[in-house]
């Protein structure tokens, strides 16, 4: 069994699909199965950030946007989730399905932004027993042409 067999792939938005999934597919000769994610954070007792049935509408609506990225190229589960912690429930996901790493976007946002709000990628890092890649911002060009090149953003953690 490969790194990238079944990976998870956290989905944040409709940008984020389209970019994970272009990102992703750089990679699919080594992937056989997907499962997507959106996580819906739930509020831990404070007030949701939108009503409910608009926040499962996007989700589905990102997830889609995701499968037609992709175009069939391989086997896809969506799955809309709910948690307070988006890494742990990110992670929880993961061991559910029995994925072999956990495949993600870096977001942006600077460094200031990332200690304040949490920066999900290092938690997933950093708190999981399964292997996360980062999939770059832009396409790996020595995937592409086999040769090596440092204009990547692509890495493996864990």
């Amino acid at each position: 069994m490969g790194l990238l067999d079944h990976v998870v792939v956290p989905i944040a938005d409709e940008t984020d699909a389209v970019e994970t999934a272009d990102a992703l597919n750089l990679y699919l000769d080594g992937v056989r199965r997907v499962t997507a994610i959106h996580v819906i954070e739930k509020g831990g007792g404070v007030v949701d950030k939108a009503p409910m049935e608009k926040r499962r509408a996007d989700a589905a609506h990102y997830l889609s946007v995701f499968d037609v990225q992709l175009g069939g190229s391989v086997d896809i589960d969506m799955r809309m989730s709910f948690g307070t912690n988006v890494a742990e429930t990110i992670l929880e996901t993961a061991e559910d399905v029995e994925a072999t790493a956990i495949a993600y976007r870096p977001r942006g946002g600077n460094r200031l932004v990332r200690l304040l709000s949490g920066d999900t990628g290092a938690r997933l890092a950093t708190n999981g027993e399964l292997p996360v890649v980062s999939l770059g911002k832009r396409p790996n060009i020595e995937a592409i042409s086999g040769n090596p090149s440092s204009d990547t953003d692509t890495e493996v953690r864990g």
